[in-house]
């Protein structure tokens, strides 16, 4: 093969590992417009609204570390495109739903699809491109293309639900998974088979049961009050516990607690979790927001959060460049110094110009992104990177499913109305956390070759 070929060819893998991302992470965020035309349709409250974001990002975060050791075992590419046939089908169920109940447990199989193909399609770009500084440049093409679908979410639902309706922000990623399997079968070099690791069934379901008991009882929190939720949280911190021990006892655990060692890697997951908390909780409260106390229709909100999409995607295309030259420190540091700012400006939003200014700065938290990314996936050995990057993002959904939660319910907290105040607080003292992990993650590496 020549090297016009390869690179030709890295290319073409590149594209197909960063459309697959791209649905994940459109759909994570382009129901959040469509809400209203939702509930109009098939009805239901605020909680009914939370659990179509909240079920997706909740099987999402709660598969991860399955799919990754499954891609270590079977290999990457094969348990890739697997999720995404599992995600372009329950797409179309999702666009086919009669009611709330089956669009709910379609966005969840929507996840579950999701959580098999994210974390291989990391380990095969780490696979794709092993010198450093190439890895660094494509995580951030990976990166910003993926931010930029994160942020599109919100105009591409406000588009399709004005010219066609709610609907149709499902059927459009069809097309999308059908391009991403054929261009990663053809171009995309399977990972060999590297890790005999049996499955853990156990780990599997009481880390989901955790996960969507804790998550639910916030999101019944704002609708049944903190007394009738208070099982429901309690059962999740229950199976949570149940999931730690069960996890340090197993021989083989899903969650291998020794990956956590690495104090890079476990610092920069914790930055992903504070991450994607604060991004997809403020994306979701922002679009409340706007169609609730500030009156814009579902296209206006659309067209109001294109800016912060350009934000998204300029800061992630430029981190990785910047990682790739200066190291990964000060992208990461600009990424959630500039998110605690924006949180304080919409802490004091009152009016549209506000809050788009806001949300601007914030959305610039994605100067972290790609960074954050390679400190963690340069630290675990080569045949657990699918697990590595399962570990990673799982964090990261994670933080997803608990932010749409917990600054959903307390968008309402206040007893008057829809107020951003004291979720943008709580947002403010995430990313200050953040700056902080950064920090750990960063000291003593290499400025550049990470």
């Amino acid at each position: 093969m020549t090297e016009t070929t390869s690179a030709r060819r890295q290319r073409l893998a590149l594209l197909a590992l960063c459309l697959a991302f791209f649905i994940v992470q459109l759909d994570a965020t382009v129901v959040n417009v469509a809400l209203d035309a939702v509930q109009h349709d098939l009805g239901g409250g605020l909680g009914g609204q939370q659990w179509v974001v909240a079920s997706y990002t909740i099987a999402l975060a709660a598969g991860m570390l399955t799919a990754g050791s499954l891609g270590d075992r079977f290999g990457a590419r094969r348990i890739c495109v697997l999720g995404t046939v599992v995600f372009g089908a329950a797409s179309a169920v999702c666009s086919l739903a009669p009611d709330l109940p089956v669009l709910i447990a379609a966005r969840t199989l929507q996840g579950v699809g999701a959580a098999a193909l994210l974390p291989c399609s990391l380990a095969l770009i780490v696979r794709q491109f092993p010198e450093p500084r190439a890895r660094a440049h494509a995580l951030g093409v990976w990166g910003g293309i993926a931010a930029i679908g994160l942020a599109t979410g919100p105009v591409a639902g406000g588009v399709l639900v004005a010219l066609a309706d709610w609907r149709a922000i499902f059927w459009v990623n069809v097309p999308f998974a059908a391009l991403a399997i054929v261009l990663t079968c053809r171009y995309v070099e399977e990972s060999p088979p590297r890790c005999e690791r049996s499955l853990d069934p156990y780990g599997l379901v009481l880390g989901t049961l955790a996960l969507a008991a804790f998550t639910g009882g916030l999101i019944e929190a704002g609708q049944l009050g903190w007394g009738q939720s208070a099982p429901l949280i309690a059962g999740g911190i229950a199976a949570g516990t149940g999931f730690v021990v069960v996890e340090r006892r197993r021989r083989d655990p899903m969650l291998p607690v020794e990956i956590f060692s690495s104090r890079p890697f476990s610092a920069a997951s914790t930055a992903g979790l504070i991450f994607n908390f604060g991004l997809y909780g403020t994306l979701l409260c922002l679009s409340l927001y706007l169609q609730g106390p500030l009156g814009q229709t579902a296209f206006a909100t659309g067209m109001l959060t294109l800016p912060l999409t350009v934000a998204i995607g300029v800061g992630a295309t430029a981190s990785g460049r910047l990682t790739a030259r200066f190291g990964p420190r000060a992208p990461m540091l600009a990424g959630f110094s500039l998110a605690g700012l924006g949180a304080a400006i919409l802490e004091l939003a009152d009016s549209v110009p506000l809050v788009v200014t806001g949300g601007i700065v914030l959305c610039c938290c994605s100067f972290a992104m790609p960074a954050m990314t390679s400190v963690a996936m340069s630290t675990p050995p080569e045949e657990h990177t699918a697990l590595a990057s399962g570990v990673l993002n799982t964090a990261r959904q994670s933080g997803g499913a608990l932010g749409t939660a917990v600054l959903g319910t307390l968008l309402t907290a206040s007893g008057t109305g829809m107020s951003l105040q004291v979720p943008m607080q709580v947002v403010m003292t995430g990313y200050a956390a953040a700056v902080g992990c950064t920090l750990l993650a960063t000291r003593g590496r290499n400025p550049v070759a990470v």
